[in-house]
């Protein structure tokens, strides 16, 4: 597991934490981290995670380029 501290941010990671019930993973740039959060900024907005429930994460590649049209 990457230490998100050790990180730049505006790295693109992915983050897999703990939510009742299972886990989820929340892809996108690291924003903000302190001793007990990090910020990471989704396509769908910013996800805040408490640092206790982060079980990996990891540096990813930028997103890959959307197709062109087919005709």
């Amino acid at each position: 597991m990457t230490d998100l501290s050790t990180l730049e941010l505006g790295t693109r990671v992915v983050v897999r934490s703990r939510i009742d019930g299972g886990f989820t993973d929340a892809v996108g740039f690291l924003r903000q981290t302190d001793a007990t959060h990090c910020v990471i900024e989704t396509k769908r907005g910013l996800v805040s995670i408490a640092l206790d429930d982060i079980v990996a994460a990891k540096e990813v590649p930028p997103a890959p380029q959307p197709r062109s049209p087919r005709r």
